[in-house]
């Protein structure tokens, strides 16, 4: 019988990945100058408008069903003493998000898009119907001692956030954004990002949720401990997540390939989300046509997690929640990018002439030196 969660099952998802249409881009960057406005002033909502272009292979562009994917699990690493919290706040938060009490439900609720809250991994039973049960075990082990998951669970983890992002897809999901909650994930994320990038620990890792300056020291040593004991090899993916990992981190990037073989923008939230794609990006570097970031993240390993990936993100408010909280806010400016694009007239719809620019499209006329 074929086991659907196999090492081979996601090398099939992986190779099933093809990167972004570059004639519908050409063609959406035709229509962009075109529109009647000088060349390049609405800025980065031009490149957006062009980059979902390549998603979908689309010049217009409408994305009305929007889905946010939360994926929950516990980290054994919080009996070190690294998060704020207790562990039980991943299970009362993952109710209370069904519930639209949290952050990311209000958010979500707002701007109308649809939250599926999955349990991946959470350290109790879940009794409610609106959480999702994909639970691959009742949280990771400790890895300041040992492997978070083996790496069975962490394959199965993976794909069973591909299975989630194409399952959303198909019952009606144009856009799809990642979330999480799990009490000690940024411990696990930034130890990920530390292996992948061969960072210094203290580069890479912030406060979280907000901790005392003793229990920032035993999070940076007890992540260099992590990484000292699991030895995980960074040319290996899937070995990094097992290793010093999480089910949450492991299923958001299975949902970035997920979305990317489905050729649907997915969007990244935070710190967690941005380590989960990077993941993904060294998986199959095709994943990031489809990736659409939304703010920068308070955590100081995010900007260089970007930096690899080598996207911007489209806002600064300062945030830190988490949850998929950023995504509602930048599915907005989806919707702004898409505005332009398909409702703008052009010069010549609107009567105008447009020879007057042809000098200022031949070079940058916008920028003043030394500014």
């Amino acid at each position: 019988m074929k086991n659907e969660y196999s090492e081979k099952a996601l090398r099939d998802l992986i190779l099933s990945i093809r990167g972004a249409d570059c004639e519908a881009m050409k063609r959406a960057e035709a229509r962009q100058e075109s529109l009647a406005k000088p060349p390049r002033s609405l800025g980065r909502l031009e490149e957006l408008s062009v980059r979902l272009a390549g998603m979908t292979g689309k010049v217009n562009n409408k994305f009305d069903s929007k889905y946010i994917l939360v994926f929950c699990a516990d980290n054994g690493v919080a009996e070190e003493g690294i998060a704020s919290a207790p562990q039980s706040v991943t299970a009362s938060q993952a109710i209370n998000m069904t519930k639209g009490k949290t952050g990311v439900a209000v958010l979500a609720k707002r701007f109308g898009c649809v939250l599926r809250v999955c349990d991946v991994g959470i350290n109790a039973d879940i009794d409610v119907p609106e959480v999702i049960p994909r639970k691959i075990a009742y949280g990771t082990r400790n890895i300041s001692r040992t492997a978070a998951m083996s790496r069975e669970d962490a394959v199965k983890a993976i794909l069973t956030g591909a299975s989630l992002a194409k399952e959303s897809a198909d019952i009606g999901a144009e856009i799809i954004g990642t979330g999480e909650m799990g009490i000690g994930n940024t411990t696990t994320s930034s130890a990920v990002l530390a292996v992948l990038t061969q960072r210094k620990v203290t580069e890479i890792t912030g406060r979280g949720a907000g901790i005392t300056d003793d229990a920032y020291k035993k999070k940076l040593s007890v992540i260099e401990t992590a990484i000292s004991v699991n030895s995980p090899d960074k040319n290996d993916i899937t070995d990094v997540i097992s290793k010093v990992g999480g089910f949450d981190i492991a299923a958001m990037t299975g949902a970035f390939l997920g979305c990317a073989a489905k050729r649907i923008p997915v969007v990244i939230d935070g710190f967690i989300s941005a380590v989960a794609a990077l993941c993904a990006y060294r998986l199959c570097p095709f994943a990031r046509d489809f990736m659409i970031p939304s703010h920068a993240s308070f955590e100081i390993g995010y900007r260089i997690a970007m930096g690899e990936l080598g996207l911007v993100p489209l806002f600064d408010l300062s945030m830190r929640l988490g949850e998929g909280s950023g995504c509602p806010i930048a599915m907005m400016m989806v919707d702004a990018a898409c505005a332009v694009m398909n409702d703008m007239a052009t010069f010549e719809e609107a009567d105008i002439n447009d020879s007057y620019l042809e000098p200022i499209r031949k070079t940058d006329a916008f920028s003043v030196k030394g500014k």
